[in-house]
Order: structure tokens, then C-alpha cells, then sequence
């Protein structure tokens, strides 16, 4: 097994996460998570799926998939306290090389600071239509 990174923040956990499902690679997209049984992932429409096997299970058949993924992250709010950290964010997807958009897709992703630093433990992506996401703070504390 790969040494695990040590990430020393919760956005450097997020760019990890996103350029992971960029790369359609598991190894780094698991390098982001928790390794605690208590991790969940729900992905847009799907099961909730919580344990470390299950949620690497479900990356692995999204990246055998073969779609390589681009995602632009909108209107970031996050909640910061000193172990946890929770973002909510939105994602524009589109397949790579294309220029048609996928309908927006909203997402809550929950971090914690531990003797490694920080992992994900709740990566929560629900679709929503284009015209139901209002105004959204950038910070709320």
C-alpha cells in the first residue's frame, strides 16, 4: 500500500478529491478518504453507501465507467471548526472534451483532522434542476 499523503487543510483534501475524479483514478481518489468504516458516499441518484469497501467499490466501477469527467466548482460554502470541516458546494460536470454541460449537481463534502491530517469522510452529490439554485454566500462562518 502507498504511503498516505498528509493533507494539511480542507481545500487541499478537495482539490485532491476533484482531481482524482478528473484522472478517473482510484488510487488517489482513495488517498482523499478516511479509512474509518464510518465514511458514506452517495452518488447523484444512487444508495447510500457507508465503509471504506463500499465506497471504494462504488469509485471503482464509476471510473471503469470509461467517462473522463470535468468539474467546475460554484458557490463554495463552508463551515470550519478546528477537527471538521464542511463544504457545500456545486458542481458544473461535463465529459471531458465536450461542451455540453451536464445539469448542475449539488454537493456536501465533510472533512476531519486527524493524526494524518485532514480526510473526507461524507461526500454527498445530489442533481437539481438549473434553475432551482439560488443565491448562495461564500462564506458562512
Amino acid at each position: 500500500m502507498p504511503k498516505k499523503l498528509i493533507y494539511t487543510s480542507p481545500q487541499e483534501v478537495e482539490i485532491a478529491f476533484y482531481e482524482a475524479l478528473e484522472k478517473a483514478d482510484l488510487g488517489a481518489m482513495m488517498q482523499v478518504w478516511s479509512e474509518d468504516d464510518e465514511i458514506v458516499c452517495v452518488h447523484p441518484g444512487g444508495a447510500r453507501l457507508a465503509g471504506y469497501a463500499l465506497v471504494r467499490e462504488a469509485w471503482r466501477q464509476v471510473f471503469e465507467g470509461g467517462a473522463r469527467l470535468r468539474v467546475k466548482l460554484l458557490a463554495l460554502s463552508t463551515v470550519l471548526g478546528p477537527f471538521t470541516a464542511v463544504h457545500s458546494v456545486i458542481e458544473q460536470i461535463s465529459e471531458a472534451g465536450e461542451n455540453r454541460l451536464a445539469a448542475p449537481v449539488v454537493a456536501t463534502n465533510v472533512y476531519v483532522r486527524g493524526a494524518l491530517g485532514w480526510r473526507m469522510i461524507v461526500h454527498h452529490a445530489s442533481p437539481v434542476p438549473p434553475d432551482s439554485i439560488g443565491e448562495i454566500p461564500q462564506m458562512l462562518h
